[in-house]
């Protein structure tokens, strides 16, 4: 690989990286989380990607902060934060009751435990639909950068990868329980609590498909419900629109945001605070990678990989 922008190829030094990272990655993960599919899935892309043509090979070059990403997601699975950081259960649930409740039936009540009782077979599916959008926007908006912006298509992934680490360092420093956990358990810990779809179930019976189920099943620690990264992917996803001047195209973008939001607190995945974090998070992460990326040296780092899968 040239840093100087020359395309990478198939040869004798690539096959053989590309195989090592493959083999050490999937003894890696079957040490620490053991065998699944998934990992498969992932390897078999990544070099079927890699092996087809000049462009297949950019295109998963680009791609791979994403699957470093989905690497790291993974691997917290051998380390639950609640190893590292006492779970915050009834703190978290009496601060945003005291913060955003209200009085409902003669008993004040958060806006999770009102939504619980009001829920509408109209607004789970709305609901459902709009957080089905949480990664394939994301995915689906970093694919059209990198077929038409590919300095911007780096900036984007960059700064989604920055956002995640910072949200995993809160992940780490405070963990949270998310509502569904308080009404299903109360405010008692329970280590190795698998995930639960919550809210979303009704979307899966109205559908008649376990759709959030499936996705749920895989969650990584039911204790990182702070900050809402649900929350935070879109808000990364409209400020790179408004940067690269889509039109109305943001307004989509934006309604979008507007409905995962909602859909957290609707569906018990997250407190308004974790969605406000979230927000937070995603803010901080754009503001601490611009600045970055305006340094000589990063900037200089940057434009060479730009010229890597371009």
């Amino acid at each position: 690989m040239d840093i100087q922008g020359q395309a990478v190829t198939v040869n004798a030094r690539s096959v053989t990286v590309l195989t090592l990272l493959s083999a050490g990655y999937l003894l890696l993960s079957y040490y620490l989380i053991g065998f699944k599919t998934d990992e498969v899935v992932l390897v078999a892309m990544v070099n079927g990607l890699f092996y087809i043509s000049p462009i297949t090979r950019k295109f998963i070059l680009g791609f791979a902060i994403f699957a470093v990403y989905w690497i790291i997601f993974d691997y917290m699975k051998a380390f639950p934060n609640y190893r590292f950081n006492a779970v915050h259960i009834a703190d978290l649930y009496n601060f945003d009751k005291d913060l955003f409740g209200f009085t409902f039936n003669g008993k004040r009540v958060s806006t999770n435990e009102y939504w619980l009782a009001n829920s509408k077979p109209w607004i789970d599916i709305m609901g459902g639909i709009f957080y089905l959008c949480w990664i394939p926007v994301p995915m689906a908006f970093a694919i059209y950068l990198f077929f038409t912006r590919k300095k911007e298509f780096l900036y984007f992934a960059l700064t989604f990868f920055t956002v995640n680490m910072l949200g995993f360092v809160v992940y780490y420093t405070f963990p949270a329980a998310p509502p569904w956990y308080v009404q299903l358990h109360g405010f008692e810990f329970i280590a190795n609590t698998p995930g639960n779809v919550a809210g979303l179930a009704r979307f899966d019976a109205l559908v008649g498909s376990p759709v959030f189920k499936g996705i749920y099943a895989k969650g990584s620690n039911v204790f990182a419900a702070m900050p809402s990264l649900h929350s935070a992917y879109p808000i990364i996803v409209v400020y790179y629109g408004l940067k690269n001047k889509l039109g109305w195209f943001n307004i989509i973008l934006a309604t979008v945001m507007v409905g995962i939001w909602f859909t957290a607190v609707y569906a018990s995945h997250h407190y308004i605070v974790d969605v406000l974090m979230g927000i937070v998070c995603a803010t901080v992460g754009i503001l601490f990678f611009n600045a970055l990326a305006h340094t000589k040296t990063i900037g200089g780092i940057l434009n060479n990989y730009v010229k890597i899968v371009s």
